[in-house]
């Protein structure tokens, strides 16, 4: 191999490390949900307490559904145009995953 091929790949290799450095800050419309949820007082892995960051704020918001029962705080307020952003970016964003998860780790 030579040492063009291996500039190429170390090139490669630093542009996959700054696209997950991105999906870590959690850029775009969907974070901004998140960050709606989390500057409301959800927090994540506390769903039996009524403050769930996914199953009482993220996934009502993205599903357009009403809050679990036990919800103790009220959903804030996200644009609609985010929401939709969101949706078209990461289809299955706030769709469930996250709400099994959740609930298994506060049990």
């Amino acid at each position: 191999m030579n040492a063009k091929f291996y500039g190429v790949m170390g090139a490669m290799m630093l542009a996959s490390v700054g696209a997950l450095a991105n999906a870590e800050k959690g850029e775009g419309p969907c974070r901004q949900v998140v960050q709606a949820c989390e500057s409301a007082g959800f927090v994540a892995k506390t769903a039996k307490q009524g403050t769930g960051l996914w199953v009482d704020c993220v996934n009502p918001i993205m599903q357009g559904s009403a809050q679990p029962k036990n919800a103790a705080k009220a959903l804030p307020a996200v644009d609609a145009g985010v929401v939709s952003a969101c949706k078209a970016k990461r289809p299955n964003f706030g769709m469930g995953k996250h709400e099994r998860h959740e609930q298994k780790k506060s049990s």
